[in-house]
């Protein structure tokens, strides 16, 4: 990295290279931490904490069961579909001790999007919360799953609280369609089968994949980036480095409110975190903000992860402002731009600024981060973390001048290398060199900061000119009756395209008429959104980030 000018600005307590021998896999890290943390609470999810210990026995056994009473082998694939809960990191640990490798599912998914990718992955068993059970049903027999582990919300909750959550959640709340899956065992009944067995260690290594990461699928269907135990272990330490000056072992509690099966939260939250001590505050539903931020007031925590819609939906809702935010040192966003009004309001509400980062999840995921010893860029994406290089590319892979736009690509030791099971397609994503391939145009300035301007496939081209839906959003997410937006580009025979903005309202006065004249004062003319439509909600995916492909798909269709 020395070859650039622009290090005299990296961050001084922060080394430029990171020691990849550390952890030999992450079940060494796992282990570890175990072993120095063993009375430390470790995760906590709706009133119940488990410590590092207990986390340690259970997924243990849960590695026994998997060796003992199953002919799963090393290497092959074990689904995980739920959300936020305790059994979340008992079951990923023990199977990643077990040798599997471990393909995260979105439990929002339908039978076809599950089907797709139990068949490409080639999963042989899957663990999946009861409340979803009914979709694998339809498609069980369509894959090559051999085992399926079922759980309810409640069953890590301890003995009094787990029948009523249980009951609640299947009788009173009519959560969990009927299902049937005869040859099913459920987790805690493995665990019981399981309880004082121990399970013989796998040798795993650097090279060894750790998880098949499926992508969002925004260009067909989705693929599965092969992240190995070298990826994750390079991501946790570079991110250890990048915020070593704040976080402080034994000490932090973070706010885990984005899935583990995404990952953000996966790397950040989960190993890193947990290489250093800190306590995991599971959150299963953060939709329900006010249950939420009900949470958030029981925590002095220290650290919250989130994406810009998260954080727009909390500032908005009416008891955010009356959480204690005394002990919050670290707030970082990602998965999506951050827009510059959230990031102000936030900062004025909360006292602490949100840090942007950026990532992908072929790239473990985090690439670059805004420092955090004061010298973070408000509309930026910061610098690349230690050992990592970032560059802004043209078409056929060479450097663009500083301060012009092209395609972001990166190098370093968290980037995959590849796509499971897809020759072509991973060959299309690196040029010579190494460099792989973002897909999101952006800039980099005099100082080292990059700046991401928009999604190559989400540009907007007007009568020959690039709109970037970012700049189009951000702009307009500054009206104080704007609650969300989105902006398109939708096919014009003048122009070849135009803008389509599509608004959320903060406040129902709001008129189209008011909002073209404000988009008259901070637009050029062929920046201009053509067409309004107002509606209740926007589509978003799971972890909350606007899905400018589903309102492609309407205006298309």
């Amino acid at each position: 990295m020395n070859e650039f000018p622009w290090l005299k600005n990296y961050p001084t307590d922060v080394n430029s290279k990171i020691d990849l021998n550390k952890y030999s896999s992450l079940v060494h890290l796992l282990e570890d931490s175990f072993a120095k943390y063993a009375e430390l609470d470790a995760f906590l999810c709706m009133g119940r904490s488990f410590t590092y210990k207990e986390i340690d026995t259970l997924s243990g056994e849960f590695a026994a069961y998997l060796q003992n009473f199953t002919s799963l082998k090393p290497g092959d694939r074990i689904a995980i579909q739920m959300p936020n809960l305790l059994q979340y990191p008992v079951v990923m640990f023990g199977a990643l001790r077990a040798g599997l490798i471990v393909v995260n599912t979105n439990p929002l998914y339908t039978e076809r999007e599950m089907k797709h990718q139990f068949k490409d992955a080639g999963v042989k068993a899957i663990i999946i919360l009861e409340n979803f059970a009914s979709k694998l049903e339809k498609i069980l027999d369509e894959t090559s799953i051999q085992y399926v582990f079922t759980t309810k919300i409640g069953d890590f909750l301890g003995f009094l609280k787990k029948p009523i959550v249980n009951f609640v959640v299947k009788v009173i709340k009519k959560m969990v369609p009927s299902f049937s899956l005869p040859n099913s065992i459920s987790i805690n009944n493995a665990l019981k089968i399981a309880k004082g067995k121990t399970f013989e260690k796998v040798d795993t290594t650097h090279s060894d994949i750790a998880f098949l990461q499926y992508t969002g699928g925004t260009t067909g269907l989705s693929k599965g980036a092969v992240l190995t135990h070298k990826n994750i272990i390079a991501n946790v330490e570079q991110i250890k480095a990048w915020m070593g000056s704040k976080l402080q072992e034994k000490k932090e509690k973070v706010i885990t409110a984005l899935p583990l099966y995404h990952i953000f939260s996966l790397t950040v939250n989960c190993f890193a975190m947990s290489s250093i001590g800190s306590l995991n505050i599971l959150v299963t539903n953060p939709k329900d903000f006010g249950g939420f931020i009900k949470e958030l007031k029981k925590h002095d925590f220290s650290v919250f992860t989130g994406v810009n819609t998260l954080f727009n939906a909390l500032l908005n809702h009416p008891k955010f402002s009356s959480v204690n935010f005394n002990h919050l040192k670290i707030t970082i966003a990602g998965g999506m731009a951050l827009q510059q009004a959230v990031a102000l309001e936030w900062e004025k509400v909360t006292g602490n600024p949100i840090l942007e980062g950026y990532g992908l999840t072929e790239t473990s995921p985090v690439l670059c981060c805004n420092p955090l010893d004061g010298n973070h860029q408000l509309g930026t994406i910061g610098m690349p973390v230690p050992d990592t290089e970032v560059a802004i590319l043209d078409e056929q892979g060479e450097h663009k001048p500083l301060g012009e736009r092209g395609e972001v690509c990166a190098r370093g030791p968290q980037v995959m290398d590849g796509y499971w099971e897809k020759e072509e397609e991973s060959k299309r994503v690196f040029f010579s060199g190494g460099w792989f391939r973002t897909g999101d145009i952006g800039i980099m300035d005099e100082n080292g900061y990059f700046r991401i301007v928009d999604r190559l496939k989400d540009m907007i081209l007007v009568s020959g000119f690039n709109v970037y839906p970012n700049e189009i959003e951000d702009v307009i997410a500054k009206h104080e009756k704007v609650l969300e937006v989105a902006a398109i580009g939708v096919p014009d025979e003048r122009s070849g395209e135009v803008v389509k903005l599509f608004i959320v309202k903060r406040d129902q006065s709001l008129t189209e008429e008011e909002l073209k004249a404000f988009c008259k004062q901070n637009f050029t003319g062929y920046k201009m959104p053509k067409f309004i439509e107002f509606r209740t909600e926007l589509p978003k995916t799971n972890v909350g980030k606007i899905l400018r492909r589903s309102l492609k798909e309407e205006v298309s269709s």
